[in-house]
């Protein structure tokens, strides 16, 4: 029942949004340049590797030494208004019809994070990841790493029809205001070091 949700809603959501990611496609390579899709590799369900697609965000800049600059060195205003709307995720609406990804999970984090996960934060990957979840409709970027995992838990242990619909509803209105976007003092948040980091990485 939930795939079929997640294909017929992923499926209308790219069809009616067609005209949004055609134009934010063009705007990303008039101002970003090439490519327009940012590939990852994230872990996903049973922390299988899939490719993630986001619409690029970042500049292009390297060092002397050829090494990428700083996140905050290389996000532009445009970047940052794409990451402020969400609209830098549209792409993942293609992840979902895949199967890669859920409309609703835990966010796909990077392959770098396994190890330092303890069991019981390993257990987000229980279930596919998700666009939006209920740690970002609780704070998104604004919440310390390990209050996120233990809503990533919460939500693997109480997935409900219920839940994801309240979900959706508050990422809408999350969405609007444009909470949680980034921790102070980082374009997104600081890296996961390990449970009981502090907040300010």
């Amino acid at each position: 029942m939930r795939r079929a949700v997640d294909v017929v809603v992923a499926g209308a959501a790219l069809l009616v949004l067609s005209p949004v990611l055609a134009v934010v496609a063009i705007l990303v390579r008039v101002r970003l340049g090439s490519p327009v899709l940012f590939r990852h590799e994230r872990p996903g369900l049973h922390a299988r590797p899939f490719t993630m697609l986001k619409f690029r965000s970042m500049r292009d800049a390297v060092d002397a030494d050829g090494n990428p600059l700083p996140d905050e060195e290389r996000m532009t205003p445009f970047g940052s208004m794409l990451r402020s709307t969400s609209l830098d995720e549209l792409p993942e609406l293609w992840n979902v019809l895949r199967g890669d990804m859920s409309l609703i999970g835990p966010r796909p984090l990077l392959f770098d994070y396994l190890d330092r996960y303890s069991p019981e934060q390993a257990r987000r990957h229980e279930v596919k990841p998700g666009i939006t979840g209920l740690a970002q409709v609780s704070g998104r970027n604004g919440l310390a790493w390990d209050e996120r995992f233990r809503l990533d838990v919460e939500y693997v242990d109480h997935r409900s029809l219920r839940l994801d619909l309240k979900i959706v509803w508050r990422t809408l209105v999350g969405v609007a205001r444009r909470d949680g976007i980034a921790t102070e003092g980082y374009v997104t948040a600081p890296p996961f070091m390990g449970s009981g980091q502090r907040d300010d990485g």
